[in-house]
Order: structure tokens, then C-alpha cells, then sequence
């Protein structure tokens, strides 16, 4: 019983500090939050909770990725489930898309999700740790299979690029709309769907667009 009940807080204390840190690295930036700050974000008393329940600011930061990441990914087994073994460019783009918008959707309002991924994509230090957590996973890289059969004729190189911009895409327009939301702004579209049928229409024309040959 004794055993039961630490877990229980281990977990909670856990909990805390995740949520914590997840809304002091969105709104600051990863540098700049120290684990002081998230340990007294979180309501802990002991300073040295988030090295003790987590080890370093990098371990912290994948914990974040992998909590989103487990609950993205079951997001994204359903709609591979439902789109089978499609040849239309939509519904792969709408794989990628969709999980990240029905996820931040659930989460209710304010969320710093999107915000943290946008910081942390931007940190060449941990840069690496979103992308192990959220873009190499089993199921994403069926996705992004899906998305290259349905378009055997485009260069590797131009692949690569245009992944990249997908990336980019989705990660960004997700953070301006969470934090306009966060901040009581206006947004272009009302709904987190209608936001990511709008980018997987910009995301699918990006895929099919021609290639221009280039010299050299």
C-alpha cells in the first residue's frame, strides 16, 4: 500500500512538472527557464525536483515530446486505419495534419504544446529530441511512405526539401494559432480543423507543385 501511494505522488509531482515546464519553455524559450523556475512553477518546495524526477533540461524536454508524441501517435494509427492504402496525396498530408490539430483540440484551452514544439524545433541543441519523439516513430514513417508512393516522380532532393517545409509548416502555423488563441487574438479560421484543412490544402499544393529545373 505504501509503495501504491509514493508511486501516486511520484506521478502527480511528475505531472506537475511537466505541465510546468511545458508552459514556462512555450512562453520563454527553453534557455532561458532554469529548473529553479520550473521546480517553483510546479509548486515544489525542493529546487532540485525537476534533476531528481528527471535528470537534465534535455531529458525534461523528450519527457514533454513523448508524452504528445504517445497520444499523437494512437491519433495517427486511426487514420492509417482509415485511409488503408490510399494513392491521394490529401490523405497522407491529412495524417500528418490532423493528429496534431485533434490533439491540441483536446486538450482544451490554453494549451503551450505547439509553442514548445516551435522553441525546441528551433534550438539546434534539442532540435534532435523532437525529431527522435515525434518524426521517426514506426507510424510516421509509414506516413511518410504513404506520401511517397503517391508521388514516385519527384526527385529525392526535392523530397527532402519539401519534408523539411512540411515540417516547418505545420509546426509554425500551429504555434501562431495557439498562442493568438492564448492571447485572446483573432484567428483566421475558427476551429483547430478548419485551421488544418486550410494547411493541408497550402501542404498538398506545395507537393504537387512542378519542379523547376535548376543549372549545375
Amino acid at each position: 500500500m505504501r509503495k501504491t501511494v509514493r508511486a501516486d505522488r511520484v506521478g502527480e509531482t511528475r505531472g506537475l512538472i511537466l505541465a510546468a515546464a511545458e508552459r514556462l519553455f512555450a512562453e520563454h524559450g527553453v534557455l532561458a527557464v532554469s529548473n529553479r523556475q520550473v521546480s517553483e512553477a510546479a509548486g515544489q518546495g525542493n529546487n532540485t525536483a525537476v534533476g531528481y524526477h528527471f535528470g537534465t533540461k534535455a531529458d525534461l524536454v523528450r519527457a514533454i515530446a513523448r508524452k504528445h508524441g504517445e497520444q499523437m501517435e494512437q491519433l495517427r494509427l486511426r487514420m492509417l486505419d482509415e485511409i488503408g492504402d490510399s494513392s491521394d496525396v490529401r490523405d497522407w498530408v491529412g495524417c500528418l495534419v490532423y493528429s496534431v490539430t485533434e490533439h491540441l483540440a483536446a486538450q482544451g484551452s490554453p494549451t503551450w504544446f505547439a509553442r514548445f514544439a516551435a522553441q525546441v524545433m528551433t534550438d539546434p541543441a534539442l532540435r534532435d529530441i523532437m525529431i527522435d519523439e515525434a518524426l521517426t516513430s514506426p507510424v510516421m514513417q509509414q506516413i511518410v511512405d504513404g506520401l511517397n508512393r503517391c508521388l514516385p516522380e519527384l526527385p529525392l532532393q526535392v523530397r527532402i526539401e519539401r519534408g523539411d517545409m512540411t515540417r516547418q509548416l505545420i509546426v509554425h502555423m500551429m504555434a501562431e494559432r495557439e498562442r493568438a488563441l492564448a492571447e485572446g487574438t483573432a484567428t483566421t479560421r475558427p476551429r483547430w480543423h478548419d485551421t488544418a484543412t486550410s494547411l493541408i490544402d497550402a501542404i498538398v499544393g506545395m507537393w504537387l507543385a512542378p519542379v523547376t529545373p535548376t543549372g549545375g
